[in-house]
Parts: structure tokens; sequence; C-alpha cells
């Protein structure tokens, strides 16, 4: 994939992310920074590089690890409290700012990217695009809005976790204060547990 190096850099910018969330199995609660090789948007088709996905808010979040597409043509929109009970969460904060690509708005149209990259359930595209930005750039990760909610997320590429990111102790997400907000925000309900 060619990227132009003059439009990276135009949308090359300066972002400290404040207080986002970070939604990790429990069984991950110690490391709420460790990360691994996945299947995900931004990840490394070839294993070069892992990520760490920060949310701006908890819905957001919680959209995207635990929801996804799971409720598309169904009326009821409910969750057991066991498998919340599989979740955690941690705020993660940059303690400098991170130099991610801005996909928010006009980013992939401008490089020549289907928005597919940023936009769409299958990953290809988007994994293909974060390659080739991580093989070529000095950039941190990348900026973008959840496709489910509209939000912005980062991806953060391994070699700016440990040295930018700080993370406040994982919680489990059953006792996160603003859950059920959360959850409602996105219409979503919880069912308990017998």
């Amino acid at each position: 994939m060619h990227l132009d190096p003059k439009t990276i850099s135009e949308l090359a910018i300066a972002f400290r992310p404040e207080s986002f969330f970070r939604v990790i199995p429990v069984t991950h609660m110690a490391t709420p920074l460790g990360m691994g090789f996945g299947q995900s948007r931004f990840s490394s088709p070839n294993h070069l590089f892992q990520l760490a996905y920060i949310a701006q808010d908890l819905a957001t979040g919680i959209a995207e690890t635990i929801i996804r597409d799971r409720f598309e043509g169904t009326a009821e929109r409910v969750l057991d409290e066991s498998e919340i009970a599989e979740w955690a969460v941690a705020e993660i904060t940059a303690a400098e700012a991170l130099i991610v690509l801005d996909l928010r708005t006009a980013g992939l149209l401008r490089l020549g990217v289907s928005t597919d990259a940023a936009r769409a359930k299958h990953h290809l595209e988007g994994q293909e695009l974060s390659e080739a930005v991580h093989s070529t750039f000095a950039v941190d990760g990348l900026l973008y809005l959840s496709r489910l909610t509209g939000a912005p997320c980062v991806a953060v590429y391994d070699r700016a976790v440990e040295s930018k990111l700080f993370s406040s102790p994982s919680s489990e997400l059953v006792r996160q204060g603003d859950l059920i907000s959360a959850l409602e925000s996105l219409s979503v309900s919880v069912r308990g547990t017998p």
C-alpha cells in the first residue's frame, strides 16, 4: 500500500487521551496495558506489532469489545450479568501527547484508502493500512471514530504503550458506577443471574 508522506505528515497530530477507557477480559486485570496478537480492526496480519485500543467513553469501550454486532436484527437487547462479570475496565491516560494519524474525518479519503479501513465490519483493509503506517512512519497510533458509536478511539502501537500510557488499577466492569447508564445509552439492559 502506497501512502503519500506529505499527506501522512498533514494528518499526523499530537493527541493526548485523558481518562479514556479500556475494556479487557477480567483474566487480564493485573495487566491493563497488556497486549497480544489478534484479529482486530488495525492489528498486524503478519504479527509485526501489537495494539492497545482505548475509547473516549465507557459505552464505546463496551460497544467495541462486548456488544459489537450481536444485537443486529433482534428485538431483545439484553446481556446476562454473568457475561459482564467476565470483563474489567481501566482508565488510560497518556503521560504526553501521542502522535497519531487522524482518521476521524477526511483522512482516509485524502490518503486514497477505502473508508472500510476504519468503518467496515471486516478488518482486512484496516489491518493493511495499519501495517503500512506502522512500518513506514513514526507515529504512535491511529485516531478514529468508533463505527458503532461515533466516539473517538485510539489504536496505540506497542512502541508507544509502555513509554507514553499509564493506567489506573483495573476494576471489574460489574462494579463500575456508570455501567448501567453506559448500557442504557446503547439501549442494552442486564439480566441478573439466578
